[in-house]
């Protein structure tokens, strides 16, 4: 039989062999942000139409290996380390599968992750281990909604809906819902967001120089990130417009680019700022379509930090042009301010599409037909004249506040900025309108003047009445003071009275104190002494004869420690028994 080192020594030689196979080969070392992809070499064909493998299969496994430690049998399996995928805040990753269940007809994505084709669903920002042989991963930007901005949500997928409904779940259409300023993670082919404008906008009429529309530009993000998402989503919007004008140019649609091109600047360009002159200096035209000029291609203008800016959007070569009353050509340059709700936009995106659309096919029609109606009926001095320019332009808001608010638009100012009328009546109207104000500058003179006549008669009356009140201020001041004066010597002089006649009262009951005990401090040594002698008559009274009370006297007085001893005289004399006698008295 064997000994046990015997047997010990090949378990453990064995034993260190599988340990350092184990160790050296078969271990798969995956570092943090990686994955495994691996291979099988042995198990069940894959059926047809199948590329990634079960447990039990051959061919590329479907799930890999996460980051960490692991051991599979090189004989059996092979492997690779590739990176997972890393998805950055602000962008999302579109999946498109190889592999799972074929999808329905006229289905374009896959509603989960069992089907084959582009997932619905999209990766948020993350680290995800998808097998890069069965899923292919497209990076894209997020939506990034800015401030002064919603987003109008077309679902391209479902059921198509009626014409003028809005698209429920699982339908094809424009949503009721609006995305409000903030990031949002949406796959684009299954949603398309269009970014709209809300709040106070501008359409600007230019007389010959056509129509302006002043947006409000995004304000400026603390993260250069979110203001690159931000810039992209407006520059796709953007993008969308221009296309959108380009297809109307016969309609007279002007793209922003053609605005800040500069060979337009001696043409439109250069008359729109020349106009831009006219308009208050809350529109900063001039700086819009400046700034559009030193802006790179194809990046709207970001303004400063945290300060909203209005920008050009796009131009109309439109007009105002009626005649009068009379029969005289009026030429109005006009600004209307409109504002789109966020609660409206959906369906007024639904019915008539983005803002050029809104402001081709609704605002500038509606203005330039209320402005004809309404300017026919007034004369060309009416234009000229402050009151009546200031009633057309009253009337003229309130007709299109009416009009357009059956659109869902709400109307805030229609301002008439210019005027243009033929020479032939603007200077006779103007040389009589200075006659008037001149007349009237000398009569407001004539009034001014004595409205300071009377100023100074009543300055004078004033000061004089001001020194009264001085002097009956003074005098009553130097009464009052004497009042109070005598008020304060009188109750001092009460004080000092009463504080004399509780002294004094103070002082009798003292007196009567002190007699009332020495009358009773007599009595009682009186009482006590009295008793005292009573007390040795009884005594004497007791005893029968003097000689009896003289010795009880004398007991009575006698030291207390005072002792008594009884001394039996024996054999001697009596002084060799006082040798024995203790002291009688204790010794201190």
């Amino acid at each position: 039989m064997k000994s046990a080192p015997a047997i010990l020594v090949p378990l453990l030689i064995i034993s260190l062999f599988a340990l350092s196979f184990l160790w050296l080969f078969c271990r798969i070392p995956v570092p943090p942000g990686h994955m495994a992809i691996i291979t099988a070499k042995t198990g069940r064909a894959l059926p047809p139409g199948q590329i990634l493998a079960e447990p039990g299969e051959k061919g590329v496994r479907k799930d890999p290996l996460p980051e960490g430690r692991h051991f599979l049998n090189p004989v059996n399996h092979a492997w690779r380390i590739v990176p997972a995928v890393s998805i950055p805040v602000g962008k999302i990753g579109v999946v498109t599968s190889k592999v799972g269940k074929e999808l329905p007809p006229g289905e374009i994505l896959a509603a989960d992750t069992a089907c084959k084709g582009v997932w619905k669903d999209v990766l948020g920002p993350g680290t995800y281990r998808l097998n890069p042989e069965g899923y292919e991963i497209t990076l894209l930007d997020a939506v990034n909604i800015p401030i002064g901005y919603v987003g109008i949500v077309t679902s391209q997928t479902g059921a198509p809906v009626k014409p003028g409904e809005f698209a429920g779940p699982g339908q094809q259409g424009v949503m009721k819902d609006v995305l409000h300023p903030g990031l949002y993670y949406i796959n684009p082919r299954a949603y398309q967001v269009d970014v709209l404008e809300i709040g106070m906008n501008q359409v600007s009429i230019l007389g010959r120089s056509g129509s302006v529309v002043l947006t409000k530009s995004q304000i400026s993000n603390a993260s250069s990130a979110l203001n690159e998402l931000q810039q992209n989503t407006i520059q796709v919007q953007q993008e969308k417009r221009n296309e959108y004008l380009e297809k109307n140019r016969d309609r007279g649609f002007i793209s922003q680019q053609a605005l800040s091109a500069p060979a337009a600047a001696d043409s439109l360009g250069g008359s729109l700022r020349r106009a831009a002159k006219k308009l208050a200096p809350s529109s900063r035209l001039d700086t819009a379509v400046s700034d559009r000029k030193s802006a790179p291609p194809g990046k709207p203008q970001m303004p400063s930090a945290g300060v909203p800016t209005e920008s050009v959007a796009f131009g109309i070569n439109r007009f105002v042009e009626f005649p009068s009353r009379d029969g005289f050509q009026i030429l109005l340059d006009m600004t209307v301010e409109f504002e789109l709700l966020p609660e409206n936009i959906s369906r007024i995106y639904m019915l008539y599409g983005d803002l050029p659309a809104v402001v081709e096919k609704i605002i500038l029609p509606q203005v330039l037909s209320i402005s004809r109606i309404k300017g026919s009926s007034y004369g060309a001095r009416d234009f000229i004249d402050g009151e009546g320019r200031q009633l057309f332009q009253k009337e003229l808001t309130a007709e299109l506040t009416r009009v357009l608010k059956e659109k869902r638009i709400v109307i805030h100012n229609a301002i008439i900025r210019n005027v243009e009328v033929p020479n032939e009546i603007l200077l006779p109207i103007q040389e009589s309108s200075l006659a008037k104000e001149t007349d009237l500058t000398n009569k407001a003179r004539q009034a001014t003047a004595r409205k300071l006549a009377d100023l100074n008669t009543e300055t004078a009356m004033v000061e004089q009445l001001k020194k009264q009140v001085e002097q009956e201020t003074e005098k009553l001041v130097a009464t009052i003071a004497a009042q109070t004066r005598n008020e304060v010597a009188g109750i001092q002089a009460n004080a000092a009275l009463e504080v004399a006649t509780l002294h004094l009262e103070k002082s009798a009951v003292q007196a009567n104190i002190t007699q009332v005990q020495g009358e009773a401090k007599v009595k009682s040594e009186f009482m006590v002494g009295n008793e005292k002698a009573r007390g040795e008559l009884l005594r004497a009274a007791a005893f029968k004869t003097p000689a009896s009370l003289a010795e009880l006297t004398f007991v009575d007085r006698l030291n207390p420690e005072l002792g008594i001893r009884i001394i039996h005289a024996g054999e001697g004399t009596l002084w060799t028994d006082l040798k024995n006698l203790a002291p009688t008295l204790p010794v201190k």
